[in-house]
């Protein structure tokens, strides 16, 4: 088996790399072909992911290549991990909506429409070449943010596609932590969006365990998410962390005016991290990995790719047309949920009632998802500025006439019809 990671100069890779090493007994990997335009980079990380399989006796081969076609070609799964105008861009995602009052982050609001807008056309030019060079039968795995409007693109235009977050995985080991049993033992009752996703259950040997873990740790479970007790004893499930962004708006914003921001951080230790890995005694993954982020990234991504390629079947949380899961949304919306997943692909496990407040944001920012992927196909200030308008962080005209102008100057040069 080949799987190509487009964006593999990214400091993310050895986590990939690291993952697939250590289960190959879960996944038989014989090539990953890591491909990425920045060389420098890429042959730095190429050279130390090359170190990891051969740390952990792993027989496979790393490559690694600034050629897409040559990388893609006869790739079973192409994972796309890139992000359109590097670090400088996530900054500049996460400053300008604070200085319009909203959030400042890099996928939800403003900051997500401004990622969104700059990632499509790039994606989708990425998996017509990549489609043109794989195995006829390949599937895309997207964990290019914003994952939802993206996985959305590639199954608009035709692909066979599904969409990772590793948001999931976290909440599954720190349930199975807290209950004292296997990861592989919960399966989790997720519902939402991409970064817009409750925990409604956690099965464990036929039996929600959810209600005992909201009793006994519900005090460590709110804060973990950022959130006081009492919004998840009101709600009766576990919000992801990115529901702060809307639960505590207008406290993040205070919170995050006037210092550095997470891109800021992030590069930061990417520096390090590439003089780390530049260092070719380096045969195991640096504790200061854990902090760039995406933990647990590549045990997520080795499972679902085995269950897709057919050899280990089994539940996982992916972004997938909703096709009636959830009857508020059309059935093209792309949702989170916990999936069966085998060769044949990921089919959405049938969902419970959703509670009228839940139900209401998802299909809120549902909507805005769709006009932000028409932006992006289409381009146009009116399209964006919709956008804006039906985002629930944004909503007043004033406010998202002032993000579109922000917006569209902070990226002209990655987007053509607004130059």
């Amino acid at each position: 088996m080949k799987v190509a990671v487009v964006g593999g100069g990214s400091t993310y890779t050895p986590e990939l790399a690291d993952g697939f090493a250590r289960l190959r007994s879960v996944l038989p990997v014989d090539e990953v072909a890591l491909i990425d335009p920045a060389s420098d980079r890429l042959r730095v990380v190429g050279r130390f992911a090359a170190r990891l399989f051969a740390h952990h006796g792993h027989p496979g081969r790393v490559s690694w290549t600034t050629d897409l076609d040559a990388g893609c070609d006869g790739a079973d799964v192409v994972l796309i991990q890139l992000r359109v105008g590097g670090q400088a861009a996530r900054i500049s995602d996460e400053t300008f909506p604070l200085e319009c009052g909203c959030v400042g982050q890099e996928t939800t609001g403003a900051g997500g429409l401004a990622k969104a807008l700059r990632t499509v056309p790039v994606i989708l030019s990425v998996a017509e070449r990549a489609a043109r060079r794989a195995a006829p039968d390949a599937w895309i795995v997207d964990f290019t943010n914003p994952v939802g409007i993206v996985t959305r693109a590639l199954l608009d235009a035709g692909y066979r596609a599904v969409g990772l977050c590793n948001v999931a995985i976290n909440f599954q080991r720190r349930f199975a932590q807290l209950l004292g049993v296997e990861p592989a033992e919960v399966v989790l009752d997720r519902v939402g969006l991409n970064h817009l996703t409750w925990e409604l259950g956690a099965w464990v040997g036929g039996a929600d365990a959810l209600p005992k873990l909201l009793t006994d740790h519900l005090v460590e479970l709110a804060a973990e998410v950022g959130l006081p007790a009492r919004v998840l004893a009101v709600l009766g499930c576990v919000p992801s962390y990115y529901l702060r962004y809307f639960y505590a708006h207008d406290e993040v914003v205070a919170s995050e005016r006037g210092t550095a921001t997470r891109g800021q951080r992030v590069a930061e230790i990417e520096a390090e991290l590439l003089d780390l890995y530049a260092d070719p005694t380096l045969e195991e993954k640096p504790d200061l990995l854990s902090q760039r982020g995406g933990a647990y990234y590549s045990e997520a991504a080795v499972g679902l790719i085995a269950s897709l390629c057919g050899s280990v079947p089994g539940p996982h949380a992916a972004n997938v047309r909703n096709l009636g899961t959830l009857p508020f949304l059309s059935g093209d919306a792309v949702i989170e949920v916990t999936c069966d997943v085998d060769g044949h692909g990921p089919v959405p496990r049938p969902a419970n009632a959703v509670a009228p407040d839940i139900s209401g944001l998802i299909a809120h920012v549902s909507g805005y998802e769709e006009l932000a992927l028409d932006a992006a196909l289409r381009g146009g200030e009116d399209r964006v500025f919709r956008a804006l308008l039906a985002h629930p962080l944004v909503g007043q005209h004033a406010v998202a006439k002032r993000l579109t102008d922000r917006l569209l100057a902070a990226n002209a040069a990655h987007l053509e019809w607004a130059r």
